[in-house]
Order: structure tokens, then C-alpha cells, then sequence
């Protein structure tokens, strides 16, 4: 397999012969996975994560159909286009093909050029649903995940925390006065200073864990995943203080921000939304403590 292509394809085909006219036509172009049995084919693409399943419709160990509902039936695995290998010009094996949720038919003896063209169309449509995933979970103008993914994500920390038994830290952050300057120097400049409010978080978290979001308007959220509520202490001062001292587009005036932190080692009857709420709580101490400055509480 050429691991320096941007794709993968699982072929799920039990004869040689097939697999092997498949990896000269394919090779060049995308990683290329084999199984030779459905049992190989669900293992390769939960692990792998393949961009496309090439399955034939007749495998040794289940047919093509029966397998194609157990790739749809998978929460790994429902969202792979799968394009079906037959040699049948049968209407009715492919509209029951459709029906289970195949994405296209590609028919032997194969003919490279269809092939390919069949491939690359599903890949299109991989791209596609990338990009429109990306939209919806990044927010366009500071690039960074949004409030939608700061959802999705939270409750993954949330219950990796409990599971692992570890803290996870939330940090509130939010310009001081933020409509005041917006006020002074326009809205153009105000976005200016987001997405240096956005630069300044993600170059002040190091470690893969740790995730910055967009909260709404000019406020950011940061998931600290195992640290301790000291640690979280000197990342938010770190922020507090690259914000501070940021350049920002434009040349005009620098800006402040206030940091909320909660901090918790959660167990199963824990309340998430606790956690937020503190945090919330932490940053309206911060602004009503002077602005500019860090407020901590411990939750659980």
C-alpha cells in the first residue's frame, strides 16, 4: 500500500484474480486496503476509515447484500460510500443494491477507465462532505471550532473524564468592553481583534488535548482535558497576557480579556452543565473583580 495518498479504498473481494486487476488500475492513485472476507472487510474499515469500499457481490463468507447491511448497520462504518463489483446486468440486483444503501455498481470483466471514473466520482463526494462539515463546525471568521462542535466535543471530554477519572478544566473567556471598542472602530476592526483574540488562544495551547472554541459574539471557550486547576491557572494567565500584548491588524488600541475557569474530576452522576455554569460564573467575577484578571472555582 502507497501511504502518500490522500485516500484509501478498502477492496472487499474473495478472488485473487479481481484483487489483482483492481491494484493495477487503482494503485497509482489512492492507498489500497484487501479483505478477502466480509469478517476482515467490518474490521479494516472500523479501524481504517476508509474512503470508499469496493465490495463484491460474492463473497465467500456472506453475500454482498447481506454484508452491505451490516456496513450500513455500523456507526463506524453507515456513512462509507460502498460500490458494488457484479457481473450481473440484473435490474432488480441493482435496484435491491440501492435500496440497502450501495452507492453505485461497477461491473467485470472490469474496464479501467470506468472504474476509475466511478471512484473518483464517490471521492467527490467524500470531498464534498468534508468541506461541508468543516463549515458547519468552524466558524468562518476567527477558523476555529464553533459553538456546535464546543457541544459535541464537550461531551466527549465530559465522559472521557469520568471514565478515566480525571480533571477536565473550562475556561470562559471574553473581552473587556468589546462593544465600546467595536463602537469606536467599527466593526472591521472588531473582527480584526476576534480573530487575534482567536490566534492568541491557539498558539497559547500546547498540547493536542487541549481545544479552543468561538462561544458566540466575543466570547471563546478552551477545554483543558487532565490538568490540574493550577496548570489551568497559568494557561489562562498565559492567555490573559498574549491577548494583552497582541498586535493587532490595524494599529488600533489593545484589548483585554477576562477568564472564568471551573475545573472538576467528575464521576457518573455528575452534572456537566454545572461545570459551564461555573465557568460562566468565574468570568462575571473576573469583570465585576476589575477586568482583565482570572477567577477560578472548583465544582466538583
Amino acid at each position: 500500500m502507497n501511504s502518500t495518498h490522500e485516500f484509501s479504498i478498502l477492496i472487499a473481494n474473495g478472488n485473487s484474480s479481481d484483487m489483482s486487476s483492481l491494484r493495477d488500475i487503482l494503485d497509482n492513485k489512492y492507498n489500497l486496503l484487501f479483505a478477502e472476507t466480509v469478517k476482515d472487510a467490518m474490521e479494516t474499515a472500523r479501524e481504517k476509515k476508509p474512503e470508499v469500499i469496493l465490495l463484491d457481490m460474492n463473497m465467500p463468507d456472506m453475500s454482498g447484500f447481506d454484508a452491505l447491511v451490516e456496513l450500513r448497520d455500523c456507526i463506524d462504518t453507515n456513512s462509507i460510500p460502498v460500490v458494488m463489483i457484479t457481473v450481473s446486468d440484473c435490474v432488480e440486483d441493482e435496484e435491491k443494491g440501492f435500496f440497502r444503501g450501495a452507492s453505485d455498481f461497477i461491473k467485470k470483466p472490469f474496464i479501467p477507465t470506468t472504474v476509475k471514473a466511478r471512484i473518483k466520482t464517490q471521492i467527490e463526494v467524500v470531498r464534498q462532505a468534508r468541506r461541508v462539515e468543516r463549515y458547519a463546525l468552524i466558524d468562518p471568521l476567527v477558523d476555529i471550532p464553533n459553538r456546535r462542535s464546543f457541544d459535541t466535543q464537550m461531551e466527549l471530554e465530559w465522559a472521557r473524564a469520568i471514565r478515566e477519572k480525571t480533571p477536565i478544566n473550562l475556561l470562559m473567556v471574553d473581552l473587556d468592553d468589546f462593544m465600546k471598542y467595536n463602537e469606536a472602530h467599527g466593526s472591521e476592526q472588531g473582527d480584526a481583534v476576534l480573530q487575534t483574540m482567536a490566534k492568541a488562544l491557539s498558539s497559547t495551547i500546547k498540547r493536542k488535548t487541549d481545544m479552543a472554541f468561538r462561544w458566540g459574539g466575543d466570547a471563546f471557550a478552551v477545554i483543558l482535558q487532565d490538568t490540574t486547576l493550577g496548570g489551568a491557572l497559568r494557561v489562562a494567565e498565559d492567555i490573559r497576557a498574549n491577548v494583552e500584548t497582541a498586535e493587532i491588524q490595524g494599529g488600533s488600541p489593545s484589548v483585554t480579556v477576562s477568564i472564568g475557569i471551573a475545573s472538576a474530576t467528575p464521576v457518573p452522576e455528575s452534572n456537566m452543565s454545572e461545570l459551564i455554569t461555573a465557568a460562566d460564573n468565574a468570568l462575571r467575577g473576573a469583570k465585576e473583580g476589575g477586568k482583565n484578571t482570572v477567577r477560578a472555582y472548583t465544582v466538583i
